[in-house]
């Protein structure tokens, strides 16, 4: 292997806005340097989202990070992402720190003074540092929030600490593009506008030949070069960090589409977890529908209740926009319900949260159609586990984060017999299936990524389902990803960007292939 000729540095990828599409930006940034042959690991100082996973040593951290990490074929730590908000409240996060969770935070109180979250955030990019060759560090919202700058550790604060050099991502598909590029660099003070050394244009449609004299355009405009231009990707899926690009799916005019799976899951104000459903969402033979208002379920052959990170408020929620009456006619006329960690809970008798964990401290009665009561403890349980579904010899691999503890009525089936939780053996039950088997509760998170769950869940829908193509496995998606988005770069300048030739790449790259 050709070794490096300059010392390694970091990469930042930084947003002119949310949702640009910064964390699909450093995935596909740390397959395609992985695959040069470089020790790359992903960072994010601050993340907010509720969409979270949990490393091999039982801490937590966003999802996004943990895709990043796959991608880059390294281990996932805490240090990926040392400081996770998980909104609960409009106004007010768990703050999750350093992979436990250390309390909860308004908005204001949170940026009141973040000395204390930067300085664990810096910690942990010195580490990474020190243990990888390239850090890719993805920034959080736009990195030109200004009435924010003086407190933001997220953004270019980071990039000086680690001496990176910053691609700035705008998505074109939002329209504005000028202006999102443009204006960001003209707000920047002129010692961070300096380290941006790149731009990406992303989730280009149509001919990107028509957007030549837009790149030429931009390049003038700005002293920076693009460095790519990254067309819409179809065919592969990667893990959203946050609900923004979901949202635009709620409420789908119509039924399902006749001869395939219709699935509905709620769509309810503090939904955690969806990526759970990614696997049913991007199966042909399956329409998947969320759905935010009350209507008739029918023509929708199972129900999912999702996670929830304020479970009591948003079971409350749906009793008052009138979804109880929907859920239980469901119920009534045969339809398959299955509840996800939150949406377990909400499945069961009642909620307590004694400490205030979640809101308000109290007790919430709820749907009573699994026999088990849940309890809010401050002590979160987070677990990688593994069980085979009752009744089949069907294994689930899954990860645990909840609060809540439930307890199981003596009569009830469990779902899951577990077997190993972080690796240890354990001899224990998940979950809960009502008697007939229609209504189903656990506490699995990703228990669709396993194929054989997937192929056992839409069995039980549809007993004459078959698979229509061969399942695409993560890091064949990271290959796809990377292979996209190397056909719309400038390698050479991005490997330059990072100390290595693009001869020296290519040279690692296919010595790792042979």
């Amino acid at each position: 292997m050709v070794e490096p000729a300059t010392k390694y540095r970091s990469l930042a990828v930084f947003g002119t806005a949310s949702d640009v599409g910064k964390s699909i930006v450093a995935t596909a940034l740390c397959r395609i340097f992985s695959n040069a042959g470089i020790d790359v690991a992903p960072y994010k100082a601050q993340n907010m989202s509720n969409n979270s996973g949990v490393t091999s040593d039982g801490l937590e951290i966003g999802r996004a990070q943990i895709a990043q990490a796959e991608a880059a074929r390294v281990t996932p730590n805490a240090d990926m992402n040392p400081v996770l908000l998980k909104p609960n409240s409009d106004t007010g996060a768990q703050v999750v720190l350093q992979g436990k969770a250390c309390g909860t935070e308004t908005a204001k109180g949170y940026f009141k003074d973040t000395t204390l979250w930067a300085e664990a955030a810096r910690e942990s990019l010195d580490r990474l540092m020190q243990r990888h060759e390239l850090v890719v560090i993805e920034g959080a919202g736009s990195c030109a929030e200004m009435n924010l700058y003086d407190r933001d550790f997220v953004n270019m604060r980071t990039a000086k600490a680690a001496d990176a050099a910053v691609i700035l991502v705008a998505d074109i598909d939002r329209g504005g593009v000028f202006a999102q590029v443009v204006g960001t660099l003209a707000v920047l003070p002129a010692e961070d506008r300096a380290l941006v050394k790149g731009i990406i244009i992303n989730r280009f449609r149509g001919d990107i030949d028509l957007f030549r004299d837009g790149v030429t355009m931009l390049e003038s405009m700005t002293g920076v070069p693009v460095l790519g231009v990254i067309p819409y990707f179809r065919g592969f899926v990667i893990d959203a960090e946050d609900a923004v690009p979901l949202s635009a799916k709620v409420d789908p005019a119509g039924e399902p589409e006749a001869g395939k799976i219709g699935v509905a899951v709620i769509y309810y104000p503090h939904i955690a977890n969806f990526t759970d459903l990614s696997p049913l969402e991007h199966d042909p033979s399956v329409v998947l529908h969320y759905l935010h208002h009350p209507k008739s379920l029918k023509g929708y052959r199972a129900l999912i209740l999702p996670g929830s990170k304020n479970v009591r408020g948003d079971f409350e929620w749906l009793q008052k926009l009138g979804w109880e009456d929907e859920i239980r006619a469901f119920r009534e006329q045969g339809g398959i319900i299955m509840g996800i960690c939150g949406g377990y809970q909400i499945l069961g008798r009642s909620i307590a949260d004694p400490h205030g964990i979640e809101g308000e401290a109290g007790v919430t009665g709820t749907l009573g159609m699994l026999e088990i009561e849940t309890v809010l403890d401050p002590e979160k349980c987070l677990a990688n586990t593994v069980g085979t579904i009752n009744g089949t010899t069907v294994e689930a691999y899954g990860y645990e984060i909840h609060n809540g503890r439930s307890s199981v009525g003596a009569d009830c089936h469990p779902f899951i017999s577990i077997s190993t939780r972080n690796n240890r053996s354990e001899c224990d039950a998940d979950g809960v299936v009502s008697s007939d088997g229609k209504v189903i509760g656990t506490y699995f998170h990703g228990i669709f990524d396993e194929p054989a769950v997937k192929e056992w869940f839409l069995t039980l829908l549809e007993p004459s389902w078959k698979p229509q193509r061969a399942e695409k496995g993560r890091q064949e998606s990271y290959e796809l990803l990377a292979d996209h988005f190397r056909q719309h770069l400038d390698l050479k300048t991005l490997f330059n960007l990072v100390g290595v030739s693009f001869t020296e790449a290519e040279e690692r790259e296919e010595g790792i292939e042979a």
